[in-house]
């Protein structure tokens, strides 16, 4: 709209279009009245006086309506003293002088348009342009003194000059001494108005309306188009927006115009449709994490709570012993069970509030290795293998990634008979990182190598103590490695007869250039 408001604008400031104009009005006058002076010198007379020469009246008065009859110019003759000679307005007929007036232009044949056209020239006149011009005036009896330019023109100088008239329109004037054998004997005066001015700005504001109505047409249509392909689609997406946040279940769902559009309203679209679902799938997760805990707590809690009923009706020191001691394992796996749960449900807003920063792998694993020596784990020996002789560097929180390998090397150990080696190894593997953790114990059920990263799946070795083990460990351990945009999947190991010799858990995570 800014750049029509430029255009339609242009239509009131033509002004030095219109000088060009008058300049070019002007010269063609001073030419015409050379030419016309020229012929008038021709009707001179001579008189006693060889310094004087005076006009023909009788001719001159003849010749001058004739020679401007075809224009709309007026010629007026003024003799070296000053007084009106001759004016092409003034014909000379049997019934004395009769005066010429030039009929205006005709109206417009179409009575809707005038009207138009009037207020047009209204507002453009209302834009003051010439300013500081003479005023015109016409006099009953003209003299060469109330003509500068003519008093110029019989000293010899062929001079023009503009002035005003009191309808914001110009007159127009040429003044050419007129010379007979290089005697000045007078001055001619042609004097024009702007109409022909007028209509050539007229054209022009006009051509330019015409590209501002085109232009108008075409941004309005532009307009109605932008609002069906742009603003309408944007309207529809914030109103399904507002009713996915107001409206109750999942009833209302974002438009899809990522399937017929492949512009930027489709990809929001598209964003806003995955957003959408990912934001349910969370609220999934959430509610089937809280019904999980939920089921995880009452079996510790019924326990807990049969055996405080039972003690209390039994007298006999050595069974309530024995429930005492069944009471404290419940509260303790209750109290891992909560430390565990307390730590997945703020798991999410930690990783994604923490910076990452480049992390060593192999240092990491050494220190694991470090931390087992001296705290010393009876039975199970670890150890480094395939290490790299680059460095490993993965973006990361260090805190999170050991968390990892803690739950690794505390699941292997667990499962591998006493004596067994737990080995850890880290390599490249193009553009990751892989780190290994391989156990001696029984391996990985067939079919169950997704489900052991479930929440609270629990397949545990062989006379462990029930309830040791929360079950989110590995859940836990899956999170964080996603959350590093990374994998982690488990394998059995087998020997060359295809025995099963232990499990592995692999973990690879994106590499950086250290």
């Amino acid at each position: 709209m800014l750049a029509l408001a430029i255009l339609f604008g242009g239509v009131f400031y033509l002004d030095d279009y219109e000088r060009r104009l008058v300049d070019a009005e002007l010269e063609a006058l001073r030419q015409r009245g050379e030419v016309i002076a020229v012929a008038l010198g021709e009707t001179m007379l001579g008189s006693n006086d060889d310094s004087i020469v005076v006009f023909d009246s009788v001719q001159v008065r003849q010749l001058l309506p004739r020679v401007m009859a075809a224009t709309r110019t007026r010629a007026r003759l003024f003799s070296v003293s000053g007084a009106l000679v001759a004016d092409s307005r003034l014909v000379e007929g049997p019934g004395g002088v009769i005066q010429i007036e030039p009929l205006p232009e005709p109206r417009s044949a179409y009575p809707i348009v005038d009207p138009l056209v009037r207020v047009f020239n209204w507002v453009v006149n209302w834009v003051p342009r010439r300013v500081g011009l003479e005023l015109y005036r016409e006099y009953s009896v003209p003299r060469a003194d109330q003509y500068p330019e003519v008093e110029r023109a019989l000293s010899g100088e062929s001079t023009v000059y503009v002035r005003g008239t009191a309808h914001e329109g110009m007159i127009l004037s040429a003044a050419i001494p007129v010379q007979h054998y290089r005697k000045i004997a007078g001055a001619l005066l042609l004097t024009n108005d702007s109409r022909s001015i007028e209509r050539g700005l007229r054209i022009v504001r006009e051509d330019i309306l015409r590209i501002f109505a085109i232009s108008l047409g075409v941004t309005v249509l532009l307009s109605f188009y932008l609002a069906g392909t742009i603003a309408r689609p944007i309207r529809r997406l914030a109103a399904a927006a507002e009713m996915v946040r107001r409206g109750p279940g999942r009833r209302h769902a974002m438009p899809d115009f990522g399937a017929s559009r492949s512009d930027e309203i489709g990809e929001l679209a598209t964003t806003l449709r995955e957003m959408t679902e990912a934001l349910w799938q969370r609220m999934d997760a959430i509610e089937r994490f809280a019904a999980d805990v939920s089921h995880e707590i009452k079996n510790p809690l019924s326990s807990l709570r049969s055996a405080v009923e039972t003690a209390y009706r039994i007298k006999d020191p050595e069974q309530q012993k024995r429930l005492m001691t069944i009471i404290l394992e419940d509260v303790q796996r209750l109290d891992r069970l909560i430390s565990d749960i307390s730590d997945a449900s703020r798991l999410d807003a930690e990783l994604l509030r923490e910076e990452a920063v480049p992390v060593d792998v192999q240092k990491m694993l050494a220190t694991m290795i470090d931390i087992h020596r001296e705290t010393g784990t009876a039975g199970h020996d670890l150890m480094l293998e395939a290490e790299a002789r680059e460095p490993l560097i993965v973006a990361g929180i260090e805190d999170r990634l050991g968390q990892v390998l803690r739950n690794l090397i505390v699941n292997a150990i667990s499962f591998s008979p006493p004596g067994g080696a737990i080995r850890l190894g880290a390599v490249r593997r193009g553009a990751e990182v892989e780190i290994t953790v391989d156990d001696e114990g029984p391996g990985i059920p067939e079919g169950k190598f997704e489900a052991i990263f479930q929440r609270f799946y629990s397949e545990r070795p062989p006379g462990e103590k029930f309830g040791t083990h929360s079950g989110l460990g590995l859940s836990i351990s899956k999170q964080i490695v996603e959350t590093h945009g990374g994998t982690i999947r488990a394998e059995n190991r087998k020997d060359a007869t295809g025995r099963v010799v232990g499990a592995r858990f692999i973990v690879r995570l994106p590499r950086i250039v250290a």
